[in-house]
C-alpha cells in the first residue's frame, strides 16, 4: 500500500489542518479542534450542522461556508465523530435561533449525534434532518434501512439555502424532510477502499468484474457481476433507481453523478451522458445536473448516481448563492 502520508494515525489531522489553511476565506477551527466552523457566523440565523468519518472528502468539510453548513465534525477514517465534538459545535455555532443536525443514516452517526443532542437540548433548540438516500441496504432491509450517502449533498445545499433566507428552525425540518424521501442513489465500483490502518483494501474484485450496490465506507455491495461497457452498468443503476421512487410524468429533477475518489472526471461525465439520455427516454426533466468527485470513499475506482426530484422552489434554494471551498455558486 502506498499512500503520501506520515502515519496512519496522524493522517486525519494532518489532512484537516491542511483543509483549514488552505481554504482560511471559509473557514476555521472550533475550539479545541473538535470541528471545523464557517469564518463569520450570520446571527440569528438557524445554524446547519453536519459530520461524519474522514474519508469522504470533500464531504462534509468542504461545504462549510455561507449557504450551506456552519460547522461539520469530523471522526476519524469512516468512524463517528465523538458526542463532545457535536455538542462543541452546536456550542460555537448557535447565534439564538437554534441548530439543525443533518445526519447520515447509520448506526454510529446516529447514536453519536442522539448522545449529543441529549447533552445539548438543555441550552439549545435542535431538530434533526437524517438522509437516507441509497437504494442499497433500502432494499435489502438491513439495519435501520436506507445509509446516507450523496444524496447529503443536495440537502445540506438546499436546507442551507434556506437557512441563509431566514426560514425558522422547524420549516428547515420540514423541507429537508419532505427532500430526503424525494432523493435516490446507488453507487458502483471497480476496486475495494484502501484503508490506511489497517494496510488493505477492504475488498478485491478481479479485472473483468464489477461491485454493484457499494457504500462509501468500502462496504461491497449486493452482488459481484461480469464488469460491462458503461452505457449497460449506468442503465442499471438507473432502472433500480428510478424503479425506487414514484416519478409522476413530466417530474423535474437534479441528476447528481459522483466520484467515490478514483474515478478520473472523464469517466464521470460519461457517465453523466448515459444517465442523463436514460432519464430523458421516461420524460424526467433534468433540470439542474452536478458531476464531479463531492462524497468520496478514500480511493475507491466507482461512482455513485443520485435522482433528486425537486419542486420549482427547491430549484430556487439550488440555484442560490453558495460559497464553500468545494462548492461555488455566484449571485
Amino acid at each position: 500500500m502506498k499512500k503520501f502520508m506520515n502515519t496512519a494515525e496522524t493522517m486525519v489531522a494532518e489532512s484537516l489542518e491542511g483543509f483549514v489553511r488552505a481554504h482560511g476565506e471559509f473557514v476555521v477551527f472550533g475550539a479545541g479542534r473538535k470541528c471545523v466552523r464557517r469564518r463569520h457566523f450570520t446571527p440569528g440565523k438557524v445554524a446547519l450542522i453536519s459530520g461524519g468519518g474522514a474519508g469522504h472528502e470533500p464531504m462534509h468539510i468542504g461545504f462549510v461556508g455561507k449557504g450551506m453548513l456552519d460547522a461539520a465534525c469530523v471522526g476519524h477514517i469512516f468512524t463517528s465523530p465523538t458526542p463532545d465534538q457535536i455538542v462543541s459545535a452546536i456550542e460555537e455555532a448557535d447565534t439564538g435561533a437554534g441548530c439543525l443536525l443533518i445526519i447520515k443514516n447509520y448506526d454510529g452517526d446516529i447514536m453519536n449525534f442522539e448522545m449529543a443532542i441529549e447533552m445539548a437540548a438543555h441550552r439549545h433548540r435542535l431538530e434533526t434532518v437524517i438522509v437516507s438516500d441509497d437504494i442499497e441496504t433500502g432494499r435489502t432491509g438491513e439495519g435501520r434501512g436506507r445509509r446516507g450517502v450523496a444524496g447529503t449533498l443536495v440537502v445540506e445545499k438546499i436546507i442551507g439555502a434556506a437557512a441563509e433566507r431566514g426560514l425558522p428552525l422547524e420549516e428547515l425540518k420540514r423541507i429537508g424532510d419532505r427532500l430526503n424521501g424525494r432523493i435516490r442513489t446507488m453507487g458502483v465500483a471497480l476496486s475495494g477502499v484502501t484503508i490506511p490502518q489497517i494496510q488493505r483494501t477492504t475488498f478485491s474484485v478481479n479485472t473483468d468484474e464489477m461491485e454493484m450496490g457499494v457504500g462509501i465506507h468500502g462496504e461491497p455491495g449486493h452482488s459481484r457481476q461480469r464488469l460491462l461497457a458503461a452505457d449497460a452498468i449506468i442503465r442499471y443503476l438507473c432502472e433500480t433507481i428510478s424503479a425506487d421512487i414514484s416519478i409522476q410524468p413530466d417530474t423535474k429533477a437534479l441528476l447528481f453523478v459522483n466520484g467515490l475518489g478514483g474515478t478520473p472526471p472523464a469517466e464521470l461525465y460519461l457517465a453523466y451522458n448515459a444517465a442523463h439520455r436514460f432519464m430523458e427516454e421516461r420524460l424526467i426533466h433534468i433540470e439542474r445536473a452536478l458531476v464531479g468527485t463531492y462524497v468520496t470513499s478514500l480511493d475507491m475506482q466507482g461512482l455513485s448516481v443520485t435522482l433528486a426530484l425537486l419542486t420549482d422552489d427547491e430549484i430556487a434554494l439550488w440555484d442560490s448563492p453558495v460559497a464553500t471551498a468545494a462548492l461555488h455558486l455566484s449571485p
